[in-house]
């Protein structure tokens, strides 16, 4: 094989070693960061980005109508993906990568163009759109992303965050990081909330393990000087969901928020049942 053909085949292997960013319909590979860098190539950062990235907020969960599009089963390098079409619990460990100035201002598979200050999400089976919460495993740090493109096509990585999420995580220059991911229902925190008690509330986790939940529950308590009857654990099938509340408004909610992310470093969700 000459130099030229050698180039050529190295080149494609690069390209379908990625995920997409385009509708099922027309892929478009994505290629992962190198496992030493945080972009690959020129998708890093821009110049000059924003010097308030951390106090970008979260996306705030709110119910949307599903793609027509974007949640059909389809194929990406050789594998078949088949897209939730409803809500439902989900919660997975794995890594995390993220996508930058490379893709910044293209289409999403929802048909949006991406913004890489955004906080948003590519994911291969969440509903588009659709929330989820992202928990860092090394630091705890947690953000709340909207999901409205597809990808990483990738057998080591769950979820491909934004540029401004994964900054928020920590995980800009390694280029991944460990991650739980876990849906959230607009409708009532994280998906599969079956709970009839009405009322304002703040979710601040949900783990798959109690005890989990639990020790979630104690540094709440602790660390917030708050009464016992003001936390709970929710079960709801496979979650074990943490929650401050009832509040007698959103206001009261929204002070404890802030008290939550100041001491805990946390992102609570506002729920509310009615």
């Amino acid at each position: 094989m000459n130099t030229k053909s050698f180039l050529g085949v190295a080149v494609l292997a690069l390209v379908l070693a990625g995920c997409a960013t385009a509708p099922p319909a027309k892929q478009a590979a994505r290629t992962p960061p190198p496992a030493k860098g945080g972009y690959y190539l020129d998708d890093g950062p821009e110049a000059n980005p924003p010097a308030n990235l951390d106090a970008v907020p979260d996306a705030v969960p709110r119910k949307e109508p599903l793609n027509r599009f974007a949640n059909r089963a389809y194929v990406a390098l050789g594998t078949t993906y088949t897209p939730q079409t409803t809500y439902q619990p989900y919660v997975e460990e794995g890594v995390a990568s993220w996508y930058g100035r490379r893709f910044n201002g293209k289409k999403t598979a929802s048909g949006e163009r991406y913004d890489m200050y955004a906080m948003t999400a590519a994911h291969p089976t969440l509903p588009i759109p659709s929330y989820a919460r992202v928990t860092s495993l090394d630091t705890g740090k947690s953000v709340v992303v909207r999901v409205n493109d597809r990808g990483p096509f990738h057998s080591r990585r769950i979820i491909d965050l934004s540029y401004t999420a994964a900054h928020k995580l920590g995980f800009l220059a390694r280029g991944s990081g460990r991650v739980r991911v876990e849906s959230i229902d607009p409708d009532g925190g994280d998906a599969g909330g079956k709970d009839s008690e009405d009322g304002i509330y703040l979710q601040v986790g949900a783990f798959s393990r109690a005890d989990n939940a639990r020790a979630l529950r104690d540094r709440l308590e602790r660390l917030l000087d708050i009464d016992a009857s003001q936390t709970r654990v929710v079960l709801d099938g496979r979650l074990h969901r943490v929650q401050l509340g009832p509040y007698a408004s959103d206001d009261a909610a929204q002070t404890d928020r802030a008290r939550v992310r100041e001491r805990l470093d946390l992102n609570a969700v506002l729920v509310k049942r009615d």
